[in-house]
């Protein structure tokens, strides 16, 4: 198919000559080509859409049919726009686009073409990757996507094949042909490679982010560290087969940060994954938005800081990021990547260290381990920055029975499931253990919905409801 639609080789484009077809997509064409003034490979990306326009005699490109034609005009207008727009980032792991110009009755982008292999090459012979390596791809990846993100763009498609290891050793990301703006209202249509794409990019309603992105970026994680593509999206939504990166690598060669950093970003629900690059830069064991922003693959690995920096959680108070970051890692052993939700939500409820984690230690079913990790973090004695006047006794912990029954409880879970998904089942336990009825296991729970009207919507019918019984 390709060549019966592509430019010939040899072919004269303004001052580029095609020496051959690279691929072919939904949207276009890319070819590899000689920039004749300078002696300079370039990659040149033409706009074609398959479905909407085909190439005549005379090799331009006009749409099948008459009733095709806004379409193809309303998406030449877009190619150009996007274009402009990636023509403006500068760093040197996003692909170079060096200008675009309209001929054949289409467009065409000019990039920088890639000398080295795609990831998937590159790293067969290299198997089993260390963890040094794969932050030292992961890195300059996430520092380059931070940046399409801050520009208001989403790439949709990132999987190893559009990762190219240079022959210097530094990863690029390519191929932006799927890339939309984020921008609210924008409808963005279903862009699909199967274990990279999350549920929300299966429809053009989809409530498509950054977080879209970092799902993708799990999945090429999850592949470079287990071998294997993540279970598609859809196959995971009404039960999930994906074995967690915890349980699928090699726990003896990876740190159970970065596995529970990987299954993250993993999760299907897009409100439960990082919400922005930062999130999951400051989940990944070494790498923050205080590291260099330059990364070799074949970095050591990074040291601490000389003193740890702070964090502020919900409350308002600054703990020790190095101390926070020992519970997480500690819990997500126990209760898998749900941990930092588990953690922010516990945080709204004490202003010491040892008080988070008498609580979050509730979501440790084995007694036995439970004691084993209240002892491990009870002993410390960390002041919290913050208004002092705020500050509260250490909580007694979350066990004690609740004096509410089962059939209500699982009524507030149902209900809360709405609104913030699984992680329901577990502010439903530890609530239930402080609230002495159902009005005030409600108000408890009504917590953790953060649009203030639905938060009053949800308490004036649950209360209601309850009232009933």
């Amino acid at each position: 198919m390709a060549a019966e639609i592509a430019l010939p080789r040899g072919y004269a484009l303004h001052e580029y000559q095609i020496e051959q077809t690279l691929g072919i997509g939904g949207f276009g064409l890319t070819y590899l080509a000689t920039d004749s003034n300078l002696n300079l490979k370039v990659a040149i990306k033409e706009y074609l859409p398959g479905d909407l326009a085909q190439r005549g005699d005379d090799q331009s490109v006009r749409p099948k049919a008459e009733s095709a034609f806004e379409s193809f005009k309303w998406g030449l207008s877009r190619f150009l726009d996007e274009s402009r727009t990636l023509a403006s980032f500068r760093h040197p792991n996003i692909v170079r686009v060096l200008r675009f110009f309209e001929a054949n009755h289409t467009a065409y982008m000019v990039m920088e073409f890639v000398s080295g292999q795609p990831l998937g090459e590159w790293i067969r012979s290299r198997r089993p990757l260390e963890e040094g390596p794969v932050l030292g791809i992961a890195g300059p990846l996430l520092d380059g996507l931070e940046l399409v993100h801050r520009t208001g763009y989403l790439h949709r498609d990132i999987k190893p094949s559009n990762i190219f290891i240079r022959d210097d050793g530094s990863p690029v990301l390519l191929d932006f042909g799927s890339a939309r703006s984020s921008a609210s209202g924008t409808e963005l249509t279903a862009i699909v490679t199967p274990g990279y794409a999350p549920i929300e990019q299966y429809h053009s309603q989809g409530q498509q982010g950054p977080w879209s992105d970092l799902y993708a970026f799990g999945g090429v994680l999850y592949w470079m560290i287990t071998g294997k593509r993540p279970v598609e999206a859809v196959a995971r939504v009404r039960q999930d087969m994906l074995p967690p990166a915890a349980q699928a690598a090699d726990r003896g060669r990876y740190s159970a940060e970065l596995l529970a950093a990987i299954d993250w970003a993993l999760t299907p629900h897009e409100e439960r994954r990082p919400q922005s690059v930062q999130d999951f830069r400051g989940a990944l064991p070494g790498l923050s938005t205080v590291e260099q922003k330059t990364v070799k693959v074949e970095r050591s690995a990074p040291t601490s800081p000389p003193s740890a920096p702070l964090t502020t959680l919900p409350t308002g108070v600054a703990f020790d990021r190095e101390t926070l970051k020992k519970i997480e890692t500690e819990l997500a052993r126990h209760i898998g990547p749900i941990a930092p939700v588990v953690i922010r939500a516990a945080a709204k409820k004490t202003y010491t260290v040892t008080g988070l984690a008498e609580i979050v230690s509730a979501d440790i079913t084995d007694d036995r381990e439970r004691a084993a990790f209240i002892k491990k973090f009870s002993g410390d004695k960390s002041a919290p920055t913050g208004d002092p006047t705020r500050a509260r006794a250490t909580q007694s912990g979350p066990s004690a029975p609740s004096n509410i029954d089962a059939q209500t409880l699982a009524k507030a879970e149902a209900a809360l499931a709405k609104y913030i998904g699984a992680v329901a089942k577990i502010v439903v336990k530890r609530a239930a253990a402080k609230a002495r009825d159902a009005g005030e296991l409600y108000l408890l729970i009504a917590e953790e919905i953060e649009d203030k009207n639905e938060r009053k919507t949800f308490i004036r019918k649950a209360i209601s409801a309850s009232g009933k019984e």
